[in-house]
């Protein structure tokens, strides 16, 4: 079972995103979270070039946001039309309605395989305690105890 976040950033072509599931708080002092990005993303090199990003943790009726942002950034598809959002501390974007959001400056990054794992320094957060997160468990969202359709 994993949350559902969507990292973004603010670029100077605009907001760009992509949604993640490998997203794990990594240390207390200092403050680090960590993220895996593949390294197929062309949105994740776009992210490491702004510098400070923002983790999204998507609330429990986000299913359209994490579809959305999963899509490929190609053929000039805009992951944010019809998305409200706000800018973080550090500008980058914050979705509404998101159960968290971590505003964070890229701390490194580490070979992870097929992957990058980034790890970011928490700048800033923020919580809405009513909202609970979008869960993926057993290749649906939510949490069930069927077995997964063929």
């Amino acid at each position: 079972m994993s949350g559902i976040v969507v990292v973004t950033a603010a670029t100077p072509g605009g907001p760009i995103g992509f949604t993640c599931q490998s997203f794990a708080s990594l240390s207390l002092d200092p403050p680090l979270v960590s993220f895996a990005a593949a390294r197929t993303s062309s949105t994740w090199p776009r992210i490491r070039r702004a510098d400070t990003f923002c983790v999204n943790v998507l609330a429990a009726d986000h299913q359209e946001l994490s579809a959305g942002f999963a899509r490929s950034a190609g053929d000039g598809v805009d992951k944010f039309a019809g998305v409200p959002w706000r800018p973080s501390p550090t500008g980058a974007p914050v979705l509404d309605g998101v159960s968290a959001w971590i505003d964070c400056i890229l701390w490194n990054e580490y070979d992870g395989g097929d992957h990058t794992i980034a790890v970011g320094r928490v700048l800033d957060l923020g919580a809405a305690p009513d909202r609970l997160p979008l869960l993926f468990y057993r290749g649906r969202y939510g949490v069930t105890t069927e077995p997964p359709d063929p």
